[in-house]
């Protein structure tokens, strides 16, 4: 036991963490300004569903495939909805990668399974929001992913 301590050797669970530079005042100040501007979007697009008569049943809900920004019902449809907020729509909807969008489905049916809903009508929209907060709505936006 003696020879391991002379030898300076840790385990791995003994190692100390790097040490990660806290981040600039700007940058934090980026940070909040960003994170307000996405709830600020999702509040744009969610007054949208509620007048159309949509329900909110869950908002930023997490599973072990990704995040979902809003699950809705909207008459028989469950609604899950991908909020992209940028300068511009063209700009906005140029952040929904192929990938997300497989990994917001595969979200969308750990949801389903976990509120035992079976088989149910899902629909996946895009809410895209420009920086004036005007909100461009794709409805069935992931076609086949």
């Amino acid at each position: 036991m003696a020879q391991v301590a002379d030898r300076n050797v840790l385990t791995p669970w003994a190692r100390p963490s790097p040490v990660v530079p806290a981040p600039s005042p700007a940058r934090q100040r980026r940070g909040r300004r960003a994170a307000l501007s996405g709830l600020l979007a999702e509040d744009n697009v969610l007054r949208l569903y509620q007048r159309r008569g949509a329900r909110l049943l869950a908002s930023r809900w997490r599973g072990r495939a990704g995040e979902i920004d809003m699950i809705l019902q909207e008459g028989e449809d469950l609604v899950f909805v991908e909020v992209k907020s940028s300068a511009t729509h063209a700009a906005a909807a140029e952040r929904l990668l192929p990938a997300q969008m497989r990994r917001i489905t595969q979200a969308a049916c750990e949801y389903c399974d976990v509120h035992g809903l079976g088989l149910v009508s899902m629909r996946f929209d895009a809410a895209l929001v420009d920086a004036l907060g005007r909100v461009d709505l794709i409805e069935n936006a992931f076609g086949e992913v």
